[in-house]
């Protein structure tokens, strides 16, 4: 079986790219901890609902999971490269990392980080 997080980015990129932050939201924990392009974490569902209301909609991901872990059956994670774009040539690499915790039957995103990757020295 693959780590849970193949599935869970393919059901973010599904989301993001179609610009449905509710269910984005619904793919982290209630008490998720977030940081995107943002200064602030936060934390909860409905404030990463807010943050994906507010992306552009012509945005789109391109997704490269890198590394995976696993650390017994409720929690897993990794490292992924995603390149955001926008219809009008915007184009922002990341990093990304994320930790799963498995709620029910269901992996969610307990933990979001992303950073920004620059070629500048």
């Amino acid at each position: 079986m693959s780590n849970p997080m193949h599935e869970v980015l393919r059901q973010w990129k599904t989301a993001f790219d179609g610009h449905r932050p509710d269910v984005m939201a619904d793919l982290f924990t209630p008490d998720a901890l977030f940081q995107g392009f943002g200064p602030e974490v936060l934390s909860g569902r409905e404030s990463v609902r807010d943050y994906y209301e507010a992306v552009a909609r012509d945005r789109s991901a391109d997704v490269t999971i890198l590394h995976t872990y696993e650390i017994g059956d409720q929690v897993a994670g990794g490292f992924a490269d995603v390149t955001f774009r926008g219809d009008d040539g915007w184009e922002a690499p990341v990093h990304m990392s994320l930790t799963l915790q498995r709620d029910g039957g269901t992996w969610r995103i307990r933990q979001y980080h992303v950073s920004r990757i620059t070629t500048e020295h």
